[in-house]
């Protein structure tokens, strides 16, 4: 028994030593990453240095993506911050989604902005992207300033208009002033990574 504690000690001890996994956070630089769209073009984030970029992560197949597009969310955003010279990217995780169905989810919607295909899942994870939508805005400077949620109105049934996080935040940042909500929890399904 005195052999089981002092084993179980030293693990909890080892634990406690160990620095928790290195999640990548508000205020770090946003980490490049090459991948190709729809048309087999390769994009960078680094293509967009000095540019604002918001990274979208989407299934279509997520009821919560769809509600969104049906709504018109970040299509809208897309182009109202385009015309501020915004960047919009955005990056399918899903392990059974190819180029092709990518773009055919990219033509039915008329979308502005370009899809990823990342069916390896190397760079949502890089990202820690853990639901569609998951939304990440990336400043001038490389440095990640929101991550989270698109909205405050998960189910879609609040009995007030939403606060679009994405839309404050670059609000702010277009209006010269710091994002107020940096992180927000995400909500949607959860990325459909390639085990």
């Amino acid at each position: 028994m005195k052999h089981v504690m002092r084993t179980v000690m030293i693990v909890l001890a080892t634990m406690v030593a160990m620095p928790a996994a290195a999640g990548m956070g508000v205020g770090d630089d946003a980490p490049d990453f090459t991948l190709p769209d729809t048309a087999g073009n390769e994009v960078s984030l680094s293509d967009f240095e000095g540019k604002i970029v918001v990274l979208e992560w989407l299934n279509p197949d997520c009821p919560f993506v769809q509600r969104h597009y049906k709504a018109g969310t970040m299509k809208e955003l897309a182009t109202k911050y385009g015309g501020e010279g915004v960047v919009w990217l955005t990056i399918n995780s899903t392990h059974y989604m190819n180029a092709e169905a990518n773009a055919k989810f990219k033509a039915s919607n008329d979308l502005p902005y370009a899809i990823l295909v990342d069916q390896s899942g190397d760079v949502g994870r890089l990202y820690d992207a853990k639901t569609t939508p998951h939304m990440y805005i990336i400043d001038g400077d490389g440095e990640l300033v929101y991550m989270g949620a698109i909205d405050d109105d998960p189910r879609g049934n609040k009995g007030e208009p939403a606060v679009n996080y994405v839309a404050v935040a670059l609000d702010e940042m277009l209006a010269g002033k710091a994002v107020t909500t940096a992180e927000t929890k995400p909500y949607g399904c959860s990325v459909k990574y390639k085990k």
